[in-house]
């Protein structure tokens, strides 16, 4: 079982991740899109979006930080392992809260408004649901579990792990003594890479940054604009 958690369900969500991106650009390209429900709706939108959306790209930023980097980059530039996990933990307890919350605005979005929740696939409440799990056990993890026990050090087991996988050579066995909630939020966060193709989620593989660079966009009428004629007075 540790085998297969470890080395062949991660490759697995892996695959189904890439060949489901491959197979909806090819058929589905109009489908790829984040489905904007704003104009149904604004104000929890306008709430939750942007908790959420910076929320989830700080949290990715501490993720990488934290999991790619080895902790002999730290130890080489003087981060003690006692002033790292402060910071994980207050930086990430804050970006995981902001990102919790956004989600939880956008679920009761979903569920209390009417039009919005007619409009609402299936794929929606699928990513929902897993994103909600992902960061509340992500969550769990920095502070409840961090803090009601000594901060654990997955730089020296997540991380090479992790590192592993990507080089096509993971370890089961380092795996074998984290934290029960850290695994299972790992599993759940590969379980979100494998259903994002088939969700609104594609839409992170498509980032916009030639919106940056890109002219501004002018809108003219295709026949001159008939005037209105007054209205006649009594």
């Amino acid at each position: 079982m540790s085998e297969f958690l470890w080395v062949v369900y991660p490759y697995l969500c892996l695959m189904v991740l890439v060949v489901g991106m491959l197979t909806r650009y090819n058929y589905d390209q109009i489908g790829w899109t984040s489905k904007s429900s704003e104009i149904l709706e604004k104000r929890l939108l306008g709430l939750g979006s942007p908790l959420f959306h910076w929320g989830i790209i700080f949290v990715f930023l501490g993720h990488v930080a934290g999991l790619l980097v080895p902790i002999e980059v730290y130890q080489a530039l003087g981060v003690s392992e006692h002033l790292y996990h402060m910071g994980a933990m207050a930086m990430g307890g804050i970006t995981g809260l902001m990102t919790l919350v956004g989600l939880l605005l956008l679920l009761w979005r979903r569920l209390s408004v009417r039009r919005v929740k007619s409009h609402t696939s299936t794929g929606d409440w699928v990513a929902l649901g897993f994103l909600i799990a992902t960061v509340a056990l992500g969550l769990s993890m920095t502070l409840v579990y961090n803090v009601s026990h000594v901060a654990y050090e997955y730089r020296t087991t997540v991380g090479p792990w992790i590192r592993g996988v990507i080089l096509l050579h993971p370890q089961a066995a380092l795996m074998a003594h984290v934290p029960l909630v850290l695994q299972l939020h790992i599993l759940t966060a590969l379980a979100l890479f494998a259903v994002s193709p088939f969700t609104r989620l594609v839409h992170i593989f498509s980032l916009p940054l030639a919106y940056l660079r890109r002219r501004p966009i002018q809108y003219r009428r295709r026949t001159p604009a008939v005037p209105c004629e007054p209205a006649p007075r009594d």
